[in-house]
């Protein structure tokens, strides 16, 4: 890879006065390192060896809210507490003398199954009571349970502007709660938050979006991560057509969302090939599109394989990232985050800006067992 093959990743990017040095973003990845929820030193250190490794934007792994049931397994780290936002300020205190920009992922994980099959103290909450589809687990939400939410999401929010955080991301994707909602497969409520449009089963979404907006204020960039497909189903659509992207995403956008951070399983997919050939725009390319917002694009980023078959164990080898830059030089979306190249190499970003391919790194899911 030439430098000049790569320069469209490495130049700036400014969203609400916060300037990013590069476009590369660390994609928030689960690792589960956080015993009771609290990070620790080696969390810290963790997060700091991605800034010392020139990461433009790192998102955390996701951070779950103050409810009884948030995560699906033991050691999710929180973002409420006296002792887990101690540990988060030495997260973001250690990321910030490397050098770096960083923001928490805000999370419920909704009814989701948890890999380790550990279950909450409390019962799951969704929508429904449902996973998917004819899958009952937990309960269906109350108003109060709604309203009780929402204030946790714009609590965790405020803690993360009070700790110095850069940024705020809401995960809103891969069917977990705030996608719960979003999908009829799970959400069949008669109520306000259900209904036969994605637009009225996004009512919950846009109130959590409208009050993290508030908690946070005006300035502070705040992300949404969206996806069509589900951890309990893959070929899951919620918006098959442009028109129903934008009815979708652009109030979100509306109520407060600057960046839009829309995950696939390969970021060289083409969202509707139907209308733009098998090389037209990928879910980021057509979310800004519609809405005009800033996005995030997500996707098998420097490696052979893609994410889902790490799970069963695929090791994946470096692959260049030259269609990656070429469409990021078209501006189809604005960043580009990475996964597993930087589970499996802390300093994936520098060697990329070096051209240094001959020393970049396999991802071997043993890697998924230990902070690196």
């Amino acid at each position: 890879m030439s430098q000049a093959a790569v320069d469209p990743l490495f130049r700036p990017f400014t969203i609400k006065g916060l300037t990013l040095k590069n476009r590369i973003v660390m994609a928030p990845m689960t690792r589960t390192f956080a015993p009771e929820g609290v990070p620790g030193e080696a969390n810290a250190a963790y997060y700091r060896r991605r800034a010392a490794g020139d990461v433009g934007l790192i998102l955390s792994e996701g951070t779950v809210i103050d409810r009884p049931a948030s995560r699906n397994e033991r050691d999710i780290p929180s973002f409420f507490g006296e002792a887990a936002l101690a540990g988060w300020r030495s997260v973001i205190d250690e990321v910030h003398a490397a050098g770096g920009r960083m923001g928490p992922q805000i999370w419920h994980t909704g009814a989701t199954h948890g890999r380790s099959g550990w279950n909450p103290p409390a019962p799951k909450e969704s929508p429904s009571g449902l996973n998917g589809p004819g899958d009952a687990n937990g309960v269906a939400m109350t108003d109060e349970d709604i309203a009780d939410t929402v204030a946790a999401f714009a609590s965790a929010a405020a803690s993360a502007k009070a700790l110095g955080f850069d940024v705020v991301e809401l995960h809103g994707a891969h069917g977990y709660l705030i996608d719960q909602f979003f999908w009829q497969g799970s959400n069949e409520r008669t109520d306000r938050y259900g209904g036969a449009t994605l637009a009225e089963r996004s009512r919950f979404a846009g109130e959590v979006v409208a009050a993290v907006r508030a908690a946070i204020g005006p300035d502070m960039p705040l992300i949404l991560r969206v996806s069509q497909w589900k951890q309990q189903d893959y070929k899951a659509r919620l918006a098959p057509t442009p028109a129903e992207l934008e009815a979708w995403l652009s109030p979100l956008v509306d109520a407060g969302v600057d960046v839009l951070h829309c995950s696939q399983r390969r970021f060289w997919d083409p969202e509707f090939p139907e209308i733009d050939g098998e090389n037209g725009l990928n879910f980021a390319g057509w979310a800004k599109k519609v809405t005009g917002a800033a996005t995030i694009s997500v996707g098998s980023v420097g490696l052979s394989g893609e994410f889902l078959a790490s799970f069963g164990g695929e090791t994946s080898s470096p692959v260049g990232v030259e269609r990656l830059a070429e469409r990021l030089e078209r501006e189809e979306f604005d960043l580009i985050a990475v996964g597993r190249a930087l589970i499996a190499d802390p300093d994936w970003v520098s060697k990329v800006r070096a051209g240094e391919t001959e020393k970049m790194k396999s991802f071997d899911p043993a890697s998924l067992a230990e902070l690196v």
